[in-house]
């Protein structure tokens, strides 16, 4: 197998190369007691909790929207009865670094199954924060010489399992890219009410197209932090997303190139935007997977954009 040349500098740039997560083996309906997220365990009270089969066909739509343009797929090893869907929560390039993420201790596995992936990676372009250093890849969004990065400032950090991202991660991406400007941003976070819930960044922002966003104000707990993203990109080139938007995930969608993405069939309001903009969407189903509070990004691994 070639070695991997990491290169990943943005959201948006032509996708090459990215780790698909899989749901082969997702295990049986979790325990209400494991519930990472307010969204899993909504579902899992009503009983709607998604199928194997339901999201294993989801999966297998966007890798036919990856393989029609080209992008090389990796996917985890397979882990029985553990979901391994997830694949942006435990790792990340910023780059040409491979960056292992710290993630809650009983997801570990779901890192050693792409061991075959990293291990195609140059050793010295792969590191690990140390162990106070808390940081999940849905918190980390790259735009230009910008490093975007939601945390959790409060108090009680520690209460709430949903805060994935700590001010000891802000500052380690500072020291470690100091070339980069680190700007951080303090989500809302509610263990019980998913409408209440900015799990991570990518849940209530990101990047899309040239220079524009999709963003959820009531994401932010700090105005000012989102206004700063509102000025940067400019109010004309900033998709507002309701709390409903919000709640069913459209803020992550995924991009394979500045005028493609993948997007969630249901997503009308805001595929029609795109659209407007001369971006071309490919829409696949999703709102199984959705019901996990993750969507298109979270599922995804960028290794190499042009």
């Amino acid at each position: 197998m070639n070695r991997l040349n990491l290169h990943v500098k943005d959201e948006t740039s032509r996708l090459r190369a990215v780790v698909l997560g899989t749901a082969r083996s997702n295990g049986p309906v979790p325990d209400l007691k494991d519930a990472y997220d307010p969204k899993s365990r909504q579902h899992i009270l009503a009983g709607t909790y998604p199928k194997i089969e339901d999201i294993v066909s989801e999966m297998e739509a966007v890798a036919t929207v990856f393989e029609k343009y080209d992008v090389q797929i990796f996917r985890p090893k397979q882990i029985e009865d553990c979901n391994q869907i997830f694949t942006r929560d435990i790792g990340f390039v910023i780059d040409d670094v491979f960056v292992k993420a710290n993630i809650l201790p009983d997801r570990e596995e779901e890192l050693e199954a792409i061991k075959h992936v990293i291990e195609l990676v140059d050793l010295n372009k792969v590191i690990r924060p140390p162990e106070e250093v808390h940081i999940e890849g849905g918190d980390v969004m790259l735009y230009g010489e910008y490093i975007f990065v939601g945390t959790y400032r409060g108090a009680d950090y520690a209460d709430y399992i949903i805060a994935r991202t700590n001010v000891e991660g802000v500052d380690w991406l500072k020291d470690t890219f100091p070339h980069k400007k680190v700007v951080s941003f303090n989500l809302r976070k509610d263990n019980l009410d998913p409408y209440n819930n900015a799990l991570h960044l990518d849940c209530c922002f990101q990047p899309v197209g040239n220079g524009k966003c999709i963003i959820y104000k009531g994401g932010f707990l700090q105005e000012e932090e989102y206004q700063f993203l509102v000025d940067l990109f400019g109010a004309e080139n900033c998709f507002e997303i309701t709390r409903e938007e919000m709640y069913h995930m459209n803020s992550n969608i995924f991009s394979i190139a500045p005028d493609v993405v993948v997007s969630e069939r249901n997503f009308t309001r805001l595929n029609t935007w795109l659209r407007s903009h001369n971006i071309t969407v490919e829409e696949v189903p999703y709102a199984e997977i959705s019901k996990q509070e993750g969507l298109l990004r979270c599922s995804t691994l960028p290794l190499i954009r042009d």
